[in-house]
Order: structure tokens, then C-alpha cells, then sequence
């Protein structure tokens, strides 16, 4: 047997390969996976990458010499990210949405115009790409204006980073020339809020996503990996969350978690309920991702920790292992992962409240409503290859209360082989390999739906 279509996956903690074939009736067969921790403290993540291959071929006996070759990461880091909007509940959030499907890490999110304090904890910041949005399409343009002159000047200052603008489209001529005279390169996409509850993210989502995949090449070694690959290398949350999407083509609403040594990100593909849509204070994209940079089960395993807040947290540390191999070890992880999973759900879910209003009291809904979500799926490394991933995922299907979570009835997926990353990287040459890849692991594993 041959490997046909090799991924790569640079992680923050672990760096993975994983070797498929094509199946004659469509989809991809997974036959080969290895895995070495990453290392880029030691200067190259490619060192990383050559292990992980090696653990490959130790284990599968085959060889992806010659194998048409992926690669996503994220051992650079997310993008730093600062958005700067007209209103906190329009346009500043829209515009975060789009930043955190797409290899974005918001770092900082305002709105109104920008105070001179606020100028100043961008520069502390010192972000990778800032992000002007603001205003309907042909509504408030002062405002805007006023923001994208503070930003020129700030950034042909000293930080020196592109910058986008995805705001009222009857300003882009003079923003453009704004930038222009600055020196400050800019890239315009579509109003990511053209009207009141129109959410527009792809666009500015697919901007992003290009400025990661040049910032992605400055973590060490990157070069030579992208040379491996005649496609682009993708951001693996990016990755995560289209494959998320093309799962719920063909599987129905879900809820993806993947728990890394970093980060815990979650990803939910649903309209949510008609039971709750009416009360929406706020529009939701159908996909949504949220990346939680403090939850991570080795590197910001301390965070954890300090937000369980249990007595005996700090002295389980003394067994934390990025790759857990003793049964210490693998509890720790375990542990850690059911507490990530647990926060990380509800920061994601939407949460309802009471508004007091002059005819009386009404709920309201505030963030995504996962109550329609049917299918719930664990993937990462920490999740996959440590047990007890089930039962992680099972404890937050609890329904609607004040968090507006799956129910008891949701099914429970566990990506044993850790392999939707790849797929979903995947998805970008091959999507409908992927949704009938997809189509069998459910048909295999879940209830048929109704």
C-alpha cells in the first residue's frame, strides 16, 4: 500500500503526520499516523516534523515519500489581533467573529472612537494585524473616518502591520487614501455588518486567513515546510472549523471541542432553536468558533488549574507530561481536559437572562444557542488519546438553563484516530472526499437521524 495524501500538522505541543488513501467510491481510508512533540524551542519545527514522520513510518510501515502533501499549523501562534469597531454589539463583535475562524487571536476589541488610551495599549500590544470595521453601509462615517486617520498614524509610527477594513462601504475610497498617504499597507474587504443583524464574516474571514498564512512562516523551519506543499498552508483552527462545517452537511447541527496543549477551541455549526431564536438580542453566524488562549491541558495547564479553583489543583501539576504516558499522568490530563471542556462550553454557549422592561419582566438570549446541536465531537490530542473523552463531553449536554447547551439526547462522537484536523484540512482541495469520509465515520458510530 501506498500513502496517496500526507497531512501535516504543527501544533503548539505536538506535531502530527497522518497518511490516507483515496477510496475508488469516494472518501479517504486513514491508514498511517505518527507523532513527535513540536520544537520550536529548538530553532526548527521541522525537526518536529521529521519525527513525527518517522514515528509514521514506525508504526505503519509505509512510506509518504512521493504522497501529495498538507500542511496547517499553529505553532507560530495565532494572529494578535486588535478590532476596533463603532458599536460593541455590531460591528467590534462581527468583526471578531470573523478574526477567530480564521487564525485570529483578539487581543483587544473597541469600540466608539479611539481614546489616546487606548492607542497606547494597542502599541503595548504590539499586534500582528489590526482590524477597522464600523458603521452600516452608507450610515456613520465621522466616527470611522476619525478611527482609520488615529490608526494610519499609529501604525506608520512604529508598528508597522498591515491593517483591514471591513466597515461602511461608502467609506472605502477615503479610507483607502487615508492608509495610502500613511504608507500603511491595507487590505479592504466587504462590511463585515452591511446592515442591522446581517452578519457578512466571510469575506473578512478569508483576509485574515491569508495574512496568517503569512505570519504562519515565521515560526522556525516553516519555510522549508511550505516548500513541501504545492497548496497553502492553512491555520489548524481555520482547518477544524471547515471541516466542522462540512460535517454538519452530512451529519446534521454539531459541536466540535478540541482540547490542545495550548488552547481548548470550540467550534458549533447550528441555527439553534426556534424556541430561543425570537429572544436573540444579538445575530449569530451559523458556524462559530471561539478559542479559549487560556485552557490548554499542558502549556497553560497552570490557568486550569487556577480557574477550577479545587484545593489540590497546584500539587497534580507535579504529573503534568505533554505526551502522558503513566497512569499519573494520564489522570492529570484527563482532569484537565474535563475542566477545559466545561469552561470552554459554556464561554461558547449563549446564556440567557431576565430584562426588565416597562410590561414586565422577558428572557433574553445573549451568544449562540447550542440546543439544536445533535452530534458532539471530540477531537484534539489531549481529548482523543487519553480516556474518558465521552464522559467529558457527556457532562456539559445538560440543555437549556442558564446556558443554552446540547441536551441529554446528543450523541457523542469521539475522533479516536484524531483525525478531523486533517480532514478538515483536507476539505479545502478535497470536500467531497471529506463529507463522504464523513458520512461513514457516522453512519458507523451514531443513530441514524431522524
Amino acid at each position: 500500500m501506498q500513502i496517496e495524501v500526507l497531512t501535516l500538522e504543527v501544533g503548539s505541543t505536538i506535531t502530527k503526520a497522518n497518511g490516507f488513501v483515496r477510496l475508488a467510491a469516494g472518501g479517504f481510508d486513514h491508514v498511517a499516523q505518527g507523532f513527535a512533540p513540536t520544537s520550536v524551542g529548538a530553532g526548527d519545527v521541522g525537526i518536529g516534523v521529521d519525527a513525527a514522520l518517522a514515528d509514521l513510518r514506525a508504526r505503519s510501515g509505509l512510506d509518504p515519500s512521493g504522497a501529495e502533501t498538507f500542511v496547517s499549523s499553529s505553532a507560530a501562534g495565532g494572529l494578535r489581533m486588535t478590532v476596533h469597531g463603532l458599536t460593541m454589539s455590531m460591528t467590534a463583535r462581527a468583526a471578531r467573529e470573523a478574526a477567530l475562524g480564521a487564525g485570529g487571536i483578539v487581543k483587544l476589541v473597541t469600540a466608539g472612537e479611539l481614546e489616546s488610551w487606548e492607542l497606547d495599549e494597542i502599541r503595548a500590544i504590539s499586534p500582528n494585524l489590526v482590524l477597522l470595521a464600523g458603521g452600516v453601509d452608507h450610515g456613520e462615517k465621522g466616527i470611522v473616518l476619525k478611527n482609520a486617520e488615529k490608526l494610519a498614524a499609529l501604525v506608520a509610527g512604529g508598528l508597522r502591520v498591515p491593517v483591514l477594513y471591513a466597515g461602511n462601504a461608502a467609506l472605502r475610497r477615503p479610507v483607502t487614501e487615508i492608509f495610502r498617504l500613511a504608507g500603511v499597507e491595507l487590505h479592504v474587504a466587504q462590511n463585515v455588518f452591511p446592515d442591522v443583524d446581517v452578519l457578512n464574516v466571510d469575506p473578512l474571514r478569508r483576509l485574515v486567513h491569508e495574512a496568517f498564512n503569512r505570519h504562519i512562516v515565521n515560526a522556525p523551519g516553516m519555510q522549508r515546510l511550505a516548500g513541501l506543499t504545492r497548496h497553502e498552508v492553512l491555520p489548524t483552527p481555520g482547518a477544524v472549523l471547515r471541516g466542522a462545517e462540512l460535517f454538519a452537511e452530512v451529519a446534521g447541527d454539531c459541536l466540535v471541542f478540541d482540547v490542545g496543549g495550548a488552547t481548548t477551541d470550540v467550534h458549533s455549526v447550528t441555527e439553534g432553536s426556534a424556541d430561543w431564536h425570537s429572544r436573540l438580542v444579538e445575530p449569530e453566524p451559523r458556524a462559530k468558533r471561539t478559542v479559549e488562549g487560556d485552557l490548554g491541558v499542558y502549556v497553560n495547564a497552570r490557568n486550569v488549574v487556577a480557574l477550577a479553583d479545587e484545593p489540590d489543583g497546584e500539587e497534580r501539576l507535579a504529573d503534568l507530561s505533554a505526551l502522558p504516558v503513566t497512569e499519573r499522568q494520564k489522570a492529570l490530563t484527563r482532569w484537565l481536559c474535563d475542566r477545559a471542556v466545561s469552561i470552554g462550553a459554556r464561554r461558547h454557549a449563549g446564556v440567557v437572562s431576565d430584562l426588565y422592561t416597562p410590561t414586565g419582566r422577558k428572557q433574553v438570549v445573549k451568544g449562540k444557542d447550542l440546543t439544536a446541536v445533535r452530534l458532539v465531537v471530540a477531537t484534539g490530542g489531549a481529548l482523543t488519546k487519553v480516556e474518558g473523552a465521552a464522559e467529558c463531553l457527556r457532562a456539559v449536554c445538560t440543555g437549556a438553563g442558564r446556558y443554552l447547551l446540547p441536551d441529554s439526547s446528543a450523541t457523542i462522537l469521539v475522533d479516536a484516530e484524531y483525525r478531523f484536523s486533517a480532514l478538515g484540512t483536507l476539505a479545502h482541495a478535497y470536500p467531497d472526499d471529506v463529507r463522504a469520509t464523513f458520512r461513514r465515520w457516522v453512519e458507523a458510530h451514531a443513530p441514524a437521524r431522524p
